[in-house]
């Protein structure tokens, strides 16, 4: 699947940090994890560190598939709203996705101080907007239930919005936020895994699978077998290649970078932001005083439709920041477009489709895909394992 056009800002900046030789000869595992981006690299961490023997594969070069495309804003807020969610899935389950989106911000931020990666974290404060006045009773209401839960939220009239530059009819400010970029990082976090030991692969495309009892045997398109106890798939939106149940909708989405401000405006030192329409635009800034923004998805994935829109995308784009933010000058500098998915529920799935079979998933689709990884980073043993573990319920297969 081609997942996204353009060089993406990051992927420019970055350069390739480090490649990785591709599998030349038939090799043996304990684990082996398809998919070479953020969540990859999380996986790797989370089961070299548990002492597993540890294979990962990429068809592409390391981390130049959506981690590369990612706009990385950091959020303990689902793409489905808290008030919603309790709804659609219960109190318990919604409550303790939004707790433990939160906790996995801080998670991230104590792998990056453990391997020293300098990939720009910084904790935000977040604020979520409307735009429309119809929008306000929405709001009001996800207010209340984010504020009887115990998250640290605040109410934001029209005017205190207006002091930060942003017109809007209201918000909610959230403690809870950060950015980074995911790029650099999911590279850094592989270099790691890499000298405690795990063996990475790129350019390496699994082709078939051939299980007999509790082994597999992975063979490549270039014919070269990898013999392992389980599969981890780390695939994100490709996994829709890999799994016959219809668990995500895919969609086409836009992102800009502006050219560097010699000053990134004050509101976008302290806050990351995003709003309540559907689709949600959602803006950041960078540590190299950018200003990074997306939205304008299309329900679609075809990647010539796609590419073909982007630069109708980027004058829309623009004129959407240009009425949130009247006064601040955007000069684009960067566009790209990429696949993105929901899930009917906004949450993920982790676990095994198929309970006879030692073929796990790691799927953090939506906004949230980066703290859904740090999620099933935390469930992934236990997946291994056959053990129970909270997520595995909550994000199962078939739900």
């Amino acid at each position: 699947m081609d997942v996204r056009s353009n060089e993406p800002y990051w992927l420019i900046t970055n350069a390739l940090a480090k490649s990785y030789s591709s599998l030349k000869e038939d090799i043996s595992s304990q684990v082996l994890i398809v998919g070479g981006g953020i969540t990859g690299a999380l996986m790797a961490y989370k089961l070299i560190s548990s002492g597993r023997k540890v294979v990962l594969i990429d068809k592409r070069d390391i981390c130049n598939g959506s981690t590369s495309a990612s706009t990385a804003m950091l959020q303990y807020e689902i793409d489905t709203s808290l008030h919603e969610l309790i709804e659609q899935r219960g109190l318990t389950c919604a409550v303790s996705s939004y707790q433990n989106c939160e906790k996995a911000i801080f998670e991230l931020k104590k792998i990056v101080d453990e391997i020293k990666s300098d990939c720009q974290f910084e904790f935000k404060k977040s604020i979520y907007f409307c735009s429309k006045k119809k929008e306000l009773d929405f709001l009001k209401k996800e207010f209340e239930a984010r504020k009887q839960h115990g998250f640290k939220v605040r109410w934001l009239e029209k005017e205190e919005l207006k002091s930060l530059g942003l017109v809007a009819e209201a918000a909610i400010e959230s403690e809870s936020g950060a950015v980074m970029d995911c790029y650099k990082f999911a590279g850094d976090l592989l270099e790691y895994c890499s000298k405690k030991g795990v063996k990475i692969f790129d350019r390496t495309e699994l082709d078939s699978i051939k299980e007999e009892g509790d082994k597999q045997t992975i063979t490549t398109k270039d014919g070269v077998k990898i013999e392992i106890e389980h599969i981890v798939y780390c695939t994100g939106y490709e996994s829709v290649e890999s799994v016959k149940e219809d668990i995500v909708k895919l969609k086409s989405t836009y992102a800009l970078a502006s050219v560097a401000f010699p000053k990134l405006p004050i509101a976008f030192q302290k806050y990351i932001f995003w709003n309540t329409s559907d689709p949600y635009l959602y803006f950041r800034g960078t540590k190299d005083g950018r200003i990074v923004m997306g939205g304008g998805d299309e329900n679609f994935k075809n990647a010539k439709r796609r590419d073909a829109l982007l630069p109708k995308k980027e004058n829309n784009l623009l004129k959407s920041f240009e009425k949130c933010f009247p006064d601040i000058p955007y000069t684009l500098d960067y566009s790209w477009a990429g696949t993105f998915g929901e899930t009917k529920d906004g949450l993920p799935y982790m676990g095994k489709p198929d309970p006879d079979k030692n073929k796990h998933f790691i799927l953090g689709f939506g906004g949230n895909g980066i703290t859904f990884s740090v999620m099933g980073m935390d469930a992934i043993i236990e997946s291994l394992d056959n053990a129970p573990h909270p997520y595995l319920e909550y994000y199962k297969f078939a739900r």
